[in-house]
């Protein structure tokens, strides 16, 4: 459509990136599983297929929209995969690798259009040029047409034309030849399936047998016979490579109305045979259809009429999907927001009304509709939320990819393995953690798994092995990278920390294991000797702290020095909507997330311990340190924690702290706006929200608070901060 589509509308523009994102998704994934098949032997050639039918919808699309780039890159992969599908071009790694590489340049173009939403954007982009030129560049010779391999009679069983007549010959396309011609080679036994389907659920009943043929041989093509006297019914002729016995494809056909002819050469090749197999004297026949038996007259009827009945709804089913906008979805959960702040209120005239003489029934009608409307407020809030939630696989495919291609460039063997893939978070909480994740994963192949020959004289397998694991665990999802490299050099950690300044010698002396650990977290610190593309500059977990920070989640680093590192990051499943306690600090009503929040307790001064200048108490035989919040927001007050104080033990992962409130109002649920610029800076709040009456309160960031609270609490005696602050 060229230039005319600059101008595109917005929702086709997103439908068409929405459209190319699950293509390209798609892309990816069959590349993975084509890269595994390629280290035990040969592809699957469907899978080939497969890439090369999304790459050609790929190209049709973006030349719709007018993506020029994309068009130009899909036409020419659509080229390359071609050759390799019809044999004239060898897939090997090298190839794969200018495959993969096309994938994320067209994830890069995708998201250059939709930031700017001009599909014109991208066209200036050079990468295109370049890997349109390496698509060429790596050309090899090409080989000799597999259609005149056959030369030689030790490399093959029979030619088709030995076996298939010429008007079947005739209609098979380039690649099926390709395919029957490459089966013919290895000396795979051919044959047909016979079988007949009913006009109305043709469509269906064929994807059906072929689900049923795949495991046991390669569908080769489907041919329509004009035999059979049945007008409603047509039958099909399927050429299969069988790769198995017979036993196997006659469990596969099992129940099925098909027959089953093993083709061989005929006696004169040159007089064609027909396709029933009737003129075919070599020919083995063997019906499937099941043996009639009493009364299967009146069955048949009954089974014909319900086939048919569930033919319909399956097409009248075909999709049960759609997509939506997680904009759409956020402004849904705002109104849910604002629908509780209308309950609340309810619930409060409620109540007034109680305490008015006579007007008890109204208070008690009132109460009902009120109950009634929270139930279904519940059920709205819980569907949003559910559509919301998509599976952490669709983030972990990405990852496999980018393992794949950082491991190649830094020449080591990794294993990738993924578990938890189902395990749900809401749509934004994935979009957000896709780089911290990316970052961490990129750090333990490059500093924690170790060279070959490291690992060997070590006594490891030379393939060194990354997980990545998700599971939730109560209202938060847990994901741990674990690899079995070198561990953290801890002494190394200090020497580099201290060089850099960020801590004293002194302060250095006096970590515990875990402030060790998390020294790796501070901006410029890393263990890493040697400086490379992939990373060691120092720069990145800060940010990918801060920025998991921000999704109201915490993480955790174990090591071990020559077992292998685990980082555990524990988020929390949904920012959209989250119930919460309202408490008073210093006179000011505050809001915190309740999943947060383990348990609140009373308690008495006399309770409380102070140790070097930490207000701490005893929790079930453990040290809790307590935080007052009314010091951490900078308003202090004289005197100590009194008998009507209450404690709330925030907990994420492993890190537990207490924190001092004045007094506990009520639960209620909280839509989270977003902070202006002004103060944006205000890092131990997450946002804002309404609890009614016109009233807006600030909604803390429990994560940041344990965070920076534990620094505080840990402050020594003397005034100086300790390395408790990056705790």
């Amino acid at each position: 459509m060229g230039d005319g589509n600059k101008g595109a509308g917005p929702k086709a523009l997103q439908e068409f990136l929405s459209e190319a994102q699950d293509i390209t998704e798609n892309l990816g994934n069959n590349l993975m599983t084509i890269d595994a098949a390629l280290k035990e032997g040969e592809p699957d050639p469907d899978q080939v297929n497969e890439v090369f039918r999304g790459m050609h919808t790929l190209k049709s699309l973006s030349g719709m929209f007018g993506v020029k780039p994309l068009s130009r890159l899909a036409h020419s992969e659509e080229s390359l995969l071609e050759e390799i599908r019809l044999g004239r071009r060898p897939l090997d790694v090298g190839l794969l690798d200018i495959l993969f590489e096309s994938v994320e340049l067209i994830t890069k173009i995708l998201g250059i259009v939709g930031e700017s939403s001009d599909v014109s954007a991208a066209d200036g982009l050079s990468r295109v040029d370049e890997l349109i030129e390496r698509f060429g560049g790596t050309k090899e010779e090409p080989q000799q047409d597999l259609g005149g391999s056959f030369a030689s009679s030790a490399q093959r069983a029979h030619a088709p034309e030995e076996l298939l007549p010429p008007e079947v010959l005739e209609v098979l396309t380039e690649y099926e030849e390709h395919r029957l011609r490459t089966n013919l080679e290895r000396g795979t036994q051919l044959c047909y399936v016979h079988t007949r389907f009913d006009l109305s659920s043709i469509d269906v009943d064929l994807e059906s047998i072929k689900h049923k043929l795949k495991p046991v041989g390669e569908i080769i093509t489907y041919l329509p016979s004009t035999e059979g006297d049945e007008p409603d019914k047509l039958a099909i002729n399927v050429i299969l490579a069988l790769f198995g016995d017979k036993r196997s494809l006659e469990e596969a056909l099992e129940g099925l109305d098909a027959q089953i002819e093993r083709i061989e050469p005929r006696a004169d090749s040159s007089v064609p045979p027909r396709v029933s197999g009737d003129s075919v004297p070599a020919v083995e026949v063997m019906s499937l259809e099941p043996e009639p038996q009493e009364g299967a007259e009146d069955s048949r009827e009954e089974l014909a009429q319900r086939e048919s009945s569930e033919a319909l709804v399956s097409l009248r089913s075909v999709s049960q999907t759609v997509r939506v906008d997680i904009r759409k979805l956020d402004r849904l959960m705002n109104v849910v927001g604002e629908l509780a702040i209308v309950r609340s209120a309810i619930g409060r005239i409620s109540e007034e009304l109680r305490a008015l003489s006579g007007r008890s029934d109204l208070s008690i009608e009132l109460h009902r509709i009120n109950s009634g409307f929270d139930r279904r407020l519940a059920e709205l809030r819980e569907g949003i939320l559910e559509v919301r939630m998509v599976p952490l696989g669709q983030m972990f495919d990405r990852l496999a990819r980018m393992v794949r291609k950082v491991s190649r460039e830094l020449s080591k063997d990794i294993h990738f393995v993924m578990s938890g893939t189902d395990t749900e978070v809401d749509k934004l909480i994935i979009e957000e953690l896709s780089d911290p994740l990316m970052h961490i994963i990129r750090n333990a192949i490059d500093h924690g798994v170790e060279g070959a020959e490291v690992r060997r004289s070590a006594g490891k397998p030379e393939r060194g092995t990354v997980a990545l694991t998700a599971y939730q665990k109560g209202n938060h999802v847990v994901i741990e990278v674990e690899d079995d490299g070198g561990g953290i050099d801890l002494e190394r950690l200090v020497e580099v920390a201290i060089a850099r300044g960020a801590i004293t010698e002194e302060q250095g002396e006096g970590l515990s294991q875990r402030e060790l650990m998390n020294l790796i977290f501070l901006p410029g610190v890393s263990t890493a000797r040697t400086t490379t593309e992939i990373s060691g500059r120092g720069v990145g977990m800060d940010v990918v702290k801060n920025n998991i920070a921000s999704l109201g989640g915490v993480i955790e680093v174990q090591s071990e020095v020559g077992i292998g590192s685990k980082m555990t990051i524990t988020l929390p499943v949904t920012l959209a909507i989250i119930p919460a306690l309202l408490v008073v600090v210093a006179g000011n009503t505050y809001a915190v997330p309740l999943n947060t929040i383990a348990e609140a307790l009373f308690v008495s001064e006399h309770l409380v311990r102070t140790i070097m200048a930490t207000e701490t108490v005893v929790l079930r035989g453990q040290t809790l340190p307590l935080v007052r919040l009314d010091e951490f927001f900078g308003v202090p007050r004289p005197g100590k924690i009194g008998d009507d104080s209450r404690v709330l033990v925030a907990s994420l992962g492993q890190k537990r702290i207490g924190l001092v409130v004045d007094a506990l109002i009520g639960q209620q649920d909280v839509v989270i706006k977003p902070l202006g610029r002004s103060l944006s800076s205000a890092d131990c709040f997450s946002g804002a929200t309404d609890i009614g009456k016109e009233q807006l309160v600030l909604v803390l960031d429990t994560a940041a608070v344990i965070e920076d609270g534990r620094g505080l609490a840990e402050t020594k005696v003397d005034g100086r901060t300790s390395a408790g602050e990056w705790a």
